[in-house]
């Protein structure tokens, strides 16, 4: 598992979301063996899950997807994969159909639906800006109860 974000290294924000997962996983007979927490930086993000896609089986990380100017995770994850960023039509969608009840849209929350071509979505009810996930690589929102949702539906599946 890898944490990504400024917040949790500076001590503003404290993570919630390795537990969960670590728990999630051993209820699947699956164990957490390697927790990191790294800085919203995209070559800090390219090398580490570099290492950690080719020596685990899953690589699961969250924070850094967000609508806001220090996210660069999707950045990272497509050069990792050598894949151009393009808007996701059904993510777009989930967006303008969720901030259409709640919340005014922007171009800053559409950009959450700018994902590396190929992505597959996992599905976020409460939001609707999806995570995705790429070979073994899954990308997982940092708010604890949006990526709480995130991992639950992609257990179910």
């Amino acid at each position: 598992m890898i944490v990504i974000g400024n917040e949790i290294l500076s001590g503003r924000i404290q993570d919630l979301n390795i537990n969960y997962i670590a728990e999630k996983l051993f209820e699947k007979g699956i164990t957490l063996l390697e927790a990191r927490i790294i800085i919203d930086d995209v070559e800090t993000i390219v090398s580490t899950v570099n290492e950690c896609r080719k020596k685990y089986t899953y690589v699961f990380t969250t924070g850094g997807s967000g609508p806001t100017h220090d996210d660069v995770t999707t950045i990272a994850i497509a050069k990792i994969f050598n894949l151009p960023i393009r808007r996701d039509p059904k993510a777009e969608q989930l967006l303008l159909e969720k901030y259409s009840r709640s919340l005014p849209y922007t171009e800053e929350r559409l950009r959450m639906a700018d994902l590396p071509q190929g992505a597959h979505l996992i599905s976020n009810p409460i939001s609707g800006a999806p995570g995705y996930f790429i070979e073994n690589v899954f990308v997982l929102a940092g708010v604890p109860n949006i990526m709480r949702s995130m991992f639950d539906n992609l257990l179910i599946h």
